[in-house]
């Protein structure tokens, strides 16, 4: 049995432009430089206006297709009519869509924080390297074991397999007593402990580049000596074999857990070395609040130009084409 019903329905659909706002404000400000640059290689109707100006002639399109003069009255659209206008966007529009707020903050000069740049672990190696007077095959080895080393700064590979690599890709004929001084010069590199073959050397390395005082002795006598009774946290055996009292042990373990055994990781930006680049900006304008979007970085984009005369050509032709 056939049933008529109303019904009255609250909808709300998104409009195209909706939604490529959405998505955009989805984007940190830090990632919004090479999401425009993706976006930019994936869509040719897009250019940067800075760039197209730079690359645009003096002369204002002098070759027009002579069909292009037509009447006024010609370029009335009809509603279902294609019109790129409406795929262009104001340019006092912000990103919400909405006219930007005239708060009197405009010409103020924003100050970021700048993030603090650093050379990578393994450019700082290179640079260290070449502060060293060597001779071209030391340069070569050292450069081959710098390479060699893993994310830790540890040195994982035999000693044979870099010789081995060293004649096959460079061409150059080393042996082990002269790799292996090599590696002493690059274990005397800052991160401390950075070309250690071990855990245990990486750590000997460390402590003796610290001040040997009392405590630093008996710590590289324990990583040397005790170093299995250390990780395994006998501490009465190490208290007897050592002579000392638990206080003394105490500070000697302290001395031993203060070393990095990654150094490989002590140059990596630290969480006090980030600085935070904000997406919104809140300014205040007379006790009214304003918000925008930090877009200080973000190029103006347009549709191009030749894409443009395109549109408008079709647009001009169908019309043509409707008339007739």
């Amino acid at each position: 049995m056939l049933r008529q019903n109303l019904q009255q329905k609250l909808l709300q659909k998104l409009s195209p432009q909706q939604i490529q706002f959405i998505k955009l404000l989805q984007v940190p400000t830090v990632s919004l430089d090479t999401r425009i640059k993706e976006e930019l290689e994936d869509n040719p109707a897009l250019e940067d206006l800075s760039l197209a100006n730079m690359n645009e002639p003096a002369e204002e399109y002098p070759d027009k297709d002579p069909d292009d003069n037509f009447n006024s009255e010609d370029s009335q659209e009809s509603p279902d009519e294609f019109n790129v206008d409406d795929y262009l966007q104001d340019d006092n529009i912000n990103d919400y869509g909405s006219k930007y707020e005239q708060n009197g903050d405009e010409d103020e000069e924003r100050k970021e924080i700048p993030i603090a740049v650093q050379n990578s672990f393994f450019e700082s190696l290179q640079a260290q390297l070449h502060l060293v007077p060597l001779s071209d095959n030391d340069f070569r080895i050292g450069q081959q074991i710098i390479g060699s080393l893993d994310d830790d700064g540890y040195l994982r590979r035999p000693i044979t397999s870099l010789i081995d690599d060293l004649a096959f890709s460079q061409n150059v004929f080393a042996e082990e007593e002269e790799v292996l001084e090599m590696l002493k010069v690059i274990q005397s590199f800052d991160p401390a402990g950075v070309g250690a073959r071990d855990l245990q050397e990486c750590l000997l390395i460390q402590l003796r580049k610290k001040d040997q005082s009392s405590f630093i002795k008996k710590a590289t006598r324990v990583v040397e000596y005790f170093l299995e009774e250390f990780t395994k946290k006998h501490y009465d055996k190490l208290e007897r074999s050592l002579n000392i009292d638990s206080e003394e042990l105490k500070e000697v373990v302290n001395e031993i857990l203060k070393l990095n055994p990654k150094p490989g990781d002590s140059n990596a930006v630290t969480t006090k070395q980030l600085q935070i680049i904000p997406d919104f900006h809140i300014s205040n304008n007379d006790g009214i609040l304003f918000l925008t979007l930090n877009s200080k970085n973000a190029p103006e984009l347009r549709v191009s130009r030749s894409y443009q005369d395109m549109f408008e050509h079709y647009d001009k032709t169908a019309q043509k084409d409707k008339k007739l």
